[in-house]
């Protein structure tokens, strides 16, 4: 039984390989500490996979372990002091106008984490709602209020921005 586990595991893990890179890439904004992130996930979930209880709650179950991967790596990467002198130059302070072009990921990054997490599930990988609240350890109504809450942000920090 196990290794059906294990073999349903790959092939989801295979026929998903895109969208976990997408997550994984809103949060780490960098090609290859996302392709570290979904590597460290795959290699998490396929080490616990007999740990996993319903063999139909795989996807929630690996967005769970990327999510916090995900969150793994942004602390880590908090800590870490950049040693390059290039990171102490002055870089100058410019104002500038919002266009629609300009980067979606930013405006989201500006949230709270809680927010961000439901809206990065919510629209990029297009989890319903009861997913999202089993993903994130959360309430199905706290989830609900987290993303209605986030979108309003979300869509004041953009005109405010244009304005």
């Amino acid at each position: 039984m196990r290794q059906d586990v294990y073999d349903q595991m790959t092939r989801y893990i295979i026929e998903n390989q895109n969208s976990f890179y997408r997550l994984a890439f809103s949060y780490a904004r960098n090609k290859e500490d996302a392709l570290d992130i979904v590597q460290n996930a795959v290699c998490k979930a396929l080490d616990h996979c007999e740990s996993l209880r319903n063999a139909d709650a795989v996807k929630t179950w690996f967005y769970k372990i990327l999510v916090n991967e995900s969150n793994y790596f942004l602390r880590k990467s908090k800590r870490e002091i950049p040693v390059e002198e290039e990171a102490y130059m002055d870089i100058p302070y410019y104002e500038r106008k919002y266009e629609p072009a300009d980067d979606l990921y930013d405006e989201i990054g500006h949230l709270e984490p809680e927010m961000q997490h439901v809206i990065r599930l919510r629209f990029f990988e297009e989890l319903s709602l009861k997913e999202i609240a089993e993903v994130t350890d959360t309430n199905l109504n706290t989830v609900k209020a987290r993303l209605y809450r986030g979108l309003k942000l979300l869509r004041e920090n953009i005109e405010e921005v244009s304005l």
